[in-house]
């Protein structure tokens, strides 16, 4: 019996890529035309975004629950599930990740879409990719447009779209929703990298754009406050040497909360 450390991660793949794309296009085949409506979702969704950022929690929340629940029930559940036993534990997580966005925005109020900048622009380029870009992907690798994943109906550029709206809300709240996404995010792309296909990086890409619009747009938040900082100091009680010290545990703050996921408050100082 061979050793374990002779064991390489190909070795643990419970099917082959000609398999796994298999799946793709029996699942599209399925579904057709709902992969018409599902970007339709995907193109509401920007638009209620890009011109109503303050009263689109609602409808926003409403359709990405409906995708990421159904994403979770169709693909995992019932079809991935049949190839990788480990689907069957993940489909749950699809089903709160669902549920979030009805807590987190409309009923508790706890999203707006007003994100500009840096993190706005990524989010809506990130956001572009996973409707338009994800799809061509397929063809680009010569597998055919029969095995593309669209929006809504497989889950990377589902959870490459989650990412890209939630650089583009805000909220006390926005921390419960990126769990999931980030996640299912890395394992897929750790999985396509056992396969050794390249569109692993397509997943890793996504999840570093987003952290460093994230963090890059904190740091700027950070700075203007220090700046406001400046100018009163009388009236917040702080010298410059002080507001710069602020400034400094305010950017270690943040990358620290960012990477266990935890909200970074707009003001950051030490006693």
């Amino acid at each position: 019996m061979s050793e374990w450390w002779t064991y390489r991660p190909e070795d643990f793949l419970l099917f082959s890529p000609r398999v796994y794309w298999r799946m793709f296009e029996l699942h599209n085949a399925a579904l057709w035309p709902l992969q018409v409506l599902a970007l339709a979702a995907g193109l509401i969704i920007i638009l209620l975004v890009a011109w109503r950022p303050r009263s689109s929690a609602r409808w926003f929340a409403l359709l990405l629950a409906i995708l990421w629940i159904f994403v979770g029930w169709s693909f995992l559940w019932n079809r991935y599930a049949a190839i990788n036993w480990a689907a069957t534990y993940v489909a749950p997580a699809f089903a709160v990740e669902g549920r979030l966005p009805l807590v987190c925005g409309p009923l508790l109020d706890g999203l707006a879409f007003d994100r500009r900048g840096l993190a706005g622009c990524s989010g809506y380029f990130i956001l572009a990719f996973a409707l338009a870009g994800q799809p061509l992907l397929a063809p680009l690798q010569g597998r055919g447009w029969a095995s593309s994943e669209v929006f809504g109906i497989a889950p990377d550029p589902t959870a490459i779209a989650t990412l890209g709206l939630l650089l583009l809300a805000r909220g006390k709240l926005l921390p419960l929703l990126l769990p999931i996404p980030v996640l299912w995010c890395l394992l897929s792309g750790i999985t396509l990298r056992t396969m050794g296909e390249p569109q692993a990086w397509v997943l890793h890409a996504a999840l570093a754009l987003a952290a460093a619009a994230r963090i890059a747009s904190n740091r700027v938040m950070h700075a203007k406050d220090d700046d406001r900082s400046q100018a009163r100091p009388q009236a917040l009680g702080a010298t410059p040497r002080s507001a710069n010290s602020s400034a400094l545990a305010g950017s270690a703050a943040t990358a620290l909360m960012l990477s266990v996921g935890m909200p970074a408050s707009r003001h950051t100082t030490i006693p």
